[in-house]
C-alpha cells in the first residue's frame, strides 16, 4: 500500500480533469485558460487546501522541461511558407527588442520605484519574453493575415533564448562577471550554436524517420518529441540556446513530409496542454498569495511602462528595416502576451538567492494576471479597430484520418463574412487549383456537397480540401477573391499579404 501516492494521485487526475473542463469554460468567458491554471495552483496551495510548497529548484526545472514542450509544439505546427517572410521581423523583435524592452523597464524601474539597477535590468530582462503557450493559445482563435501571427508565433519561440540568457547573466554574482564585450560574444555564441543544434537535430530527424519502418503507428510521435528533447540537450551540453534549437528542430520537422504527421501534431498537441496545465497549476502552487498585495503597485507600474513604453519602442526599433505598417505595428505591441515564461524566468534569480529577487516574483505573477486579462480580453476588439482582421482567411481543421494522411493533405475551414467578395461567386469561379477542391458548405445550418454552379452566400461556412502543394496558392486564390471578386486577377489582385 502507498497510500501518499494515491492520494497525490487522485489530486493531481482531479485537478487534470477540473483543468481540461475548464478550457471550455474559460473560452465560453473569455478568459484565458492559463488564469484559470493559475487560480487552480493558488486553491490548492497554503492559501485554499494548506499544501505547502515553496521548492524553487524543482519549479524552475520542471517549468524548463514544460517551456520545451511548450516550444516544441510551436515549432511543430508553424508553416514554413508563412514563416519565411516575417522570419527577419521576427529574428528582430527576439533580440534588438528584448534588448529595448530590458534597457526601457530597467530605466523606469529603477527612476520610478528606486529599484538598485541589478534588480531593475532583472525585472526588464525577466519580463522581456512573449509567452509562446499563451499567445499559441490566444491567436489562433483569432481571423488574423497569416504573417501577423507568424511574427508573434516565431518571436514567443525564439526570444526565450536570449531573455533566458540575460536573465542568467544579471543572476550571478557580480564578482564572477566577465567584461560586457565577453558577455556579448557569449550571447552571440549562444544564439548562433543553438541555431546549428536545432538544424541539424531536425534534418536528423527528417532523415531517420523518413526511412525508419517504425512497427507503430504511435512511435512516431514520440520519435519527434524524442529528437526535440535531443535538440535541447545538444545545445544545452554545448553551453548554446537550448530552447532556440527546440524551436528550430520543431519547425523543421513539422514542415517535413514524415509519415502520419496529422497524429505526430495531434500528440504534439495534447502534451503541450498537458505541460501548460502543469506548469500553470504548479507556479499557483508556489506563490504565497499573502505577499501579492503589497506586489500590486510595483506590478502595475512595471507593467504599464511594458505595455505603453517597452513594447511598443521595441516593435518600432525592429520594425525599421521592414515593411510593416503603423497599424500592424501597434497591434504587435498590443499583443505581446505573457504568460508562464517570465514567471519561470522569475524563479532563476529567486533560486540563486539574488536579494529582492521574492519581491520580483510576487511583482511578475499579479503583473502577468492582471495584464493578461486586459490584453487578452481585447486583442479581438483592438484587431477590428486597427483594420488587421481577416475574416476570411482560411484556417487549418485538424482531423486524423488515414486517406488525408495518404493525399499529404489538409482541411481548411473558410467563412464568407459580411463584405467578402466571395459573397455571390460561384465555386467553379474560384477556379481553384489542381489539388483543391471545394467538398462542403455549411448554410443555415444544414451542410450539402456543392456543385460548380453552386454561388456562395455571405454567412456560407466552407471545407476545402487542399494537398501540400496546393495549400498556399489555394489560400492565396481565395483571399484575392474575397478582396476583389470573380476578377481578381484582371485587378492585379494575387491573394498576397498586405504591405509584405
Amino acid at each position: 500500500m502507498t497510500p501518499g501516492l494515491d492520494l497525490g494521485l487522485l489530486l493531481g487526475a482531479a485537478v487534470l480533469l477540473v483543468a481540461v473542463g475548464a478550457v471550455r469554460f474559460s473560452t465560453r468567458l473569455g478568459v484565458p485558460s492559463l488564469l484559470v491554471y493559475l487560480a487552480l495552483g493558488v486553491g490548492i496551495g497554503e492559501a485554499g487546501l494548506g499544501i505547502h510548497f515553496d521548492n524553487v529548484e524543482l519549479t524552475r526545472v520542471l517549468g524548463f522541461c514544460a517551456l520545451i514542450v511548450i516550444i516544441a509544439e510551436g515549432g511543430l505546427s508553424a508553416r514554413w511558407s508563412t514563416l519565411r517572410p516575417v522570419l527577419g521581423m521576427a529574428a528582430a523583435l527576439s533580440t534588438v527588442g528584448v534588448v529595448v524592452s530590458i534597457a526601457v523597464v530597467g530605466v523606469v524601474v529603477h527612476l520610478l520605484l528606486g529599484l538598485d539597477w541589478r534588480l531593475a535590468l532583472l525585472s526588464g530582462a525577466v519580463l522581456s519574453s512573449t509567452d509562446a503557450a499563451a499567445v499559441f493559445a490566444t491567436l489562433r482563435r483569432l481571423r488574423l493575415p497569416p504573417r501577423l501571427v507568424a511574427t508573434l508565433e516565431a518571436e514567443s519561440g525564439m526570444n526565450d533564448a536570449p531573455a533566458v540568457i540575460v536573465v542568467l547573466l544579471l543572476s550571478r554574482d557580480v564578482a564572477t562577471a566577465h567584461p560586457w564585450w565577453f558577455e556579448v560574444l557569449l550571447v552571440g555564441y549562444e544564439l548562433g550554436v543553438g541555431a546549428v543544434v536545432g538544424v541539424a537535430a531536425g534534418i536528423a530527424g527528417r532523415y531517420a524517420l523518413r526511412r525508419a519502418a517504425l512497427p507503430s503507428a504511435g512511435l512516431y510521435p514520440i520519435a519527434v518529441v524524442g529528437f526535440t528533447v535531443l535538440a535541447y540537450a545538444a545545445g544545452s551540453v554545448l553551453h548554446a540556446s537550448g530552447f532556440l534549437a527546440v524551436y528550430v528542430a520543431g519547425v523543421l520537422l513539422g514542415n517535413a513530409r514524415l509519415p502520419h504527421r496529422q497524429a505526430i501534431l495531434g500528440f504534439a498537441d495534447g502534451l503541450a496542454w498537458l505541460a501548460q496545465i502543469g506548469l500553470f497549476v504548479l507556479l499557483g502552487l508556489l506563490v504565497s498569495p499573502g505577499r501579492l498585495p503589497a506586489a500590486v503597485l510595483p506590478a502595475v507600474v512595471t507593467g504599464l511602462a511594458l505595455l505603453l513604453l517597452a513594447r511598443p519602442l521595441s516593435v518600432a526599433v525592429s520594425a525599421l528595416p521592414f515593411r510593416f505598417p503603423r497599424r500592424e505595428q501597434l497591434f504587435l505591441s498590443w499583443a505581446g502576451l505573457r504568460g508562464a515564461v517570465p514567471i519561470v524566468l522569475a524563479t532563476i534569480p529567486l533560486s540563486l538567492r539574488v536579494p529582492g529577487a521574492d519581491r520580483l516574483f510576487d511583482a511578475v505573477f499579479v503583473l502577468v494576471v492582471i495584464f493578461t486579462l486586459l490584453q487578452a480580453g481585447t486583442l479581438a476588439s483592438a484587431a477590428r479597430r486597427l483594420g488587421v482582421t481577416a475574416p476570411a482567411e482560411a484556417a487549418e481543421v485538424r482531423v486524423e484520418t488515414a486517406p488525408l494522411e495518404r493525399m499529404r493533405a489538409d482541411l481548411l475551414q473558410l467563412e464568407v463574412p459580411p463584405g467578402s467578395r466571395l459573397g455571390g461567386v460561384h465555386v467553379d469561379e474560384l477556379r481553384l487549383p489542381v489539388g483543391a477542391s471545394v467538398t462542403l458548405v455549411l448554410r443555415d445550418g444544414a451542410g450539402f456537397v456543392p456543385g460548380p454552379d453552386t454561388r456562395l452566400k455571405v454567412g456560407d461556412s466552407l471545407l476545402i480540401v487542399a494537398t501540400a502543394e496546393a495549400r498556399d496558392e489555394a489560400e492565396r486564390r481565395l483571399r484575392a477573391v474575397s478582396r476583389r471578386g470573380r476578377l481578381a486577377r484582371w485587378f492585379g489582385e494575387y491573394g498576397e499579404d498586405r504591405d509584405a
